[in-house]
């Protein structure tokens, strides 16, 4: 009963575990870190604030309406000094003035304000600015998934290289396991030397503390990956592509025909540039502007009151009052301050000009050195791929020879070494190949096209 019980507990879990378990190729792990990974999130609450400050700038043509009221205690009311003739018309000139007193102990007030923009030349640019803010925080946005999806490849791929490597680490093992069990029984029966049975079991010994290594640095990858993904390391994860099912002559072919039809606006790099110069020549335009005279209208309408007794404040009567207006300002003379504030912004204007050609120039730099690497890397992989081919060979035969008993251990052992160098060759030219087509994609804004 117990036994059945366990059973079924196991079985539930492992139900469970199979149900948390996410499935992702490459370019679904990359649609789920760009909307999970901090940095793009960070990057959205970027644009969020940047579309309040954009709101903000819209409030200022709205109508500003303020209220204010108070009640003062006139502690001590100012004395006014009035000619004596003012109280008593036969007084002489020479008579001191006759000390006065205006106003109640008590007094209140209240107040309505409205204030309204007319007009101010500077405000519509700055609604064109705004606009142009807007596009540079959704650049941003698109900057921080490409970062993301940059790094995501990048840890995908080394995921595939070393699940590939411990396989075929696997073959190695148990082919010189095999080897490694025949000889011991060959030394056994008196046809082979104990020193030929130690040199396959040292190396047995290696390929298997090989393979350790290799199993550590795939978990160490896959923590990688989920990092990247935004993901936490306990989650687990099964990615559905293989190394096998890349096709690195389309991939090449791919970063080629990009190459060609490249346009400057793919790079976000530029793009954010351009945004930018827009925003410094708005900068520019906004110091003429300046110059511009500026209307507003306003209205108060109030109540006030007074009395000797703070009692008789709050029911006494308030009388109103109410005044319309519009204010003009007009700029007549600043000391050339505006001047050099506009001469300050051209000079900014124009070394962000000066930087979109440079970026250019860079841009035009990286692609064609990504795409020369790429291509030797494409090269390397090709040649290493034919030496493991040429490198099995070698060991299948000699394992032969060894056999018939016309060969030697030794040479055996050297060539399954030169076998698994060749392997490891192989997959240190593959990774290298990959993380170059991920650059390159890059460099030919081809690495990731969403919104």
């Amino acid at each position: 009963m117990v036994m059945i019980w366990l059973l079924a507990l196991l079985s539930s879990t492992g139900s469970l575990l199979a149900q948390n378990r996410q499935e992702f190729s490459l370019n679904e792990a990359i649609k789920f870190a760009v909307e999970n990974n901090i940095n793009v999130k960070n990057s959205g609450l970027d644009a969020l604030s940047s579309e309040a400050r954009i709101q903000e700038i819209r409030g200022v043509a709205l109508p500003q309406v303020s209220v204010a009221g108070s009640i003062s205690d006139n502690l001590i009311i100012q004395r006014a000094f009035l000619p004596a003739k003012f109280f008593n018309p036969n007084a002489a000139d020479s008579d001191p003035p006759i000390a006065v007193q205006f106003g109640v102990a008590y007094s209140g007030n209240a107040t309505a304000t409205l204030n309204q923009l007319l007009f101010d030349a500077s405000y519509r640019l700055g609604l064109k600015a705004a606009e142009t803010y807007r596009q540079l925080a959704q650049k941003n946005i698109m900057a921080s998934k490409i970062g993301v999806a940059e790094q995501v490849a990048k840890a995908y791929y080394g995921v595939l290289v070393n699940e590939q490597q411990i396989k075929l680490l696997d073959l190695n093992i148990a082919r010189v396991d095999t080897l490694y069990r025949n000889t011991q029984a060959l030394n056994k029966q008196g046809f082979a030397e104990k020193i030929d049975v130690s040199r396959l079991e040292v190396q047995v010994n290696n390929l298997k503390a090989e393979r350790q290594n290799v199993k550590n640095l795939v978990e160490l990858s896959y923590y990688l990956l989920k990092f990247q993904m935004g993901l936490g390391i306990n989650d687990n994860i099964t990615l559905t592509e293989q190394i096998q099912d890349i096709d690195l002559d389309a991939m090449e072919r791919a970063t080629v025909q990009s190459s060609a039809e490249f346009d400057y606006n793919q790079r976000i790099e530029f793009s954010t540039l351009q945004s930018q110069i827009q925003l410094a020549d708005l900068d520019v335009q906004s110091v003429a502007k300046l110059y511009y005279p500026r209307l507003t209208a306003f209205a108060n309408y109030g109540y006030n009151t007074g009395r000797n007794r703070f009692g008789e404040v709050v029911g006494s009567p308030w009388f109103n009052s109410s005044v319309i207006g519009l204010n003009l300002s007009v700029p007549v003379f600043d000391g050339f301050q505006k001047k050099y504030q506009a001469q300050q912004k051209r000079f900014t204007l124009q070394k962000a000009q000066n930087s979109g050609q440079l970026l250019k120039n860079s841009i035009d730099l990286q692609i064609r050195q990504a795409t020369i690497t790429l291509g030797n890397s494409l090269q390397t992989l090709r040649t290493q791929k034919r030496n493991v081919e040429l490198a099995q060979e070698v060991a299948r035969v000699t394992k032969i020879k060894y056999q018939e008993g016309v060969g030697s251990n030794i040479e055996v052992l050297d060539a399954e070494n030169s076998f698994r160098q060749a392997q490891t060759n192989y997959f240190a030219s593959l990774y290298n190949f990959l993380q170059t087509k991920v650059d390159a994609d890059k460099a030919n804004g081809k690495l990731y096209i969403g919104n």
